[in-house]
């Protein structure tokens, strides 16, 4: 059963104090996908709790002011919003649970924007239970879970800064600056130091060579 808690967002009902998580934060304005999701994760025992909000916005609020927040469920795509610009809004904070995306789009090129943005993982929303499960339980383990397999996680896997990570992936999809600004929530200025950051490191002069060779390093 779920129930509207006052504040931020929707609440499962506890489940059980053997559960993996104890609190899992699903951001997702999809209603009925939501609330399904979050009853079978009850149901698995994956989480005591789970709390729906439909916004990055929101989400953002209760991350920032709730520090018992477990693992948040992400999905990329929010009436409009960049989901992956939650990354961008928690960059100034040190510790944040690890986030996982969920998206209905399952291409190549949005499992590689989520790895590049700093999610510790990817499902499809037409993953089946056992996914489900195995993803939850990889993450709990201090792994990362994506399309392939399950690895272990390391914060240094990139030599780019968070905000350049979260910049390289809207690169990725095609993103000008103007929309890269908007997503972030900076200004032009800022990007075309971040993108300058990324050349370098790359060693390339242009988006295409940067694009491609961080496909070829294995960043995107």
């Amino acid at each position: 059963m779920i129930a509207t808690t006052p504040g931020w967002g929707a609440e499962a009902t506890p489940a059980s104090a053997a559960s993996l998580f104890e609190r899992v934060l699903l951001v997702d304005d999809h209603a009925l996908f939501a609330q399904g999701l979050a009853g079978l994760i009850e149901q698995e025992l994956l989480a005591a709790q789970v709390n729906i909000v439909s916004s990055v916005e929101v989400a953002a609020d209760a991350l920032r002011h709730d520090g018992g927040i477990d693992l948040v469920l992400l999905d990329v795509a929010l009436n409009g919003e960049v989901g992956l610009s939650l990354f961008a809004r928690l960059s100034d904070q040190r510790a944040r649970p690890p986030i996982v995306i969920i998206s209905s789009s399952d291409d190549e090129e949005t499992v590689r924007a989520a790895r590049a943005a700093g999610a510790r993982g990817f499902l499809a929303k037409s993953a089946g239970r056992a996914s489900l499960v195995r993803m939850m339980r990889a993450v709990a383990q201090g792994q990362s879970y994506f399309p392939g397999g399950v690895t272990a996680f390391s914060t240094d896997e990139l030599p780019l800064t968070p905000r350049q990570r979260e910049v390289l992936s809207l690169l990725a999809q095609g993103f000008p600056n103007k929309r890269i600004c908007q997503s972030l929530d900076l200004t032009e200025h800022t990007v075309k130091t971040h993108l300058k950051a990324i050349f370098t490191q790359l060693g390339v002069h242009n988006r295409t060579e940067c694009v491609n060779k961080a496909r070829k390093l294995g960043w995107l």
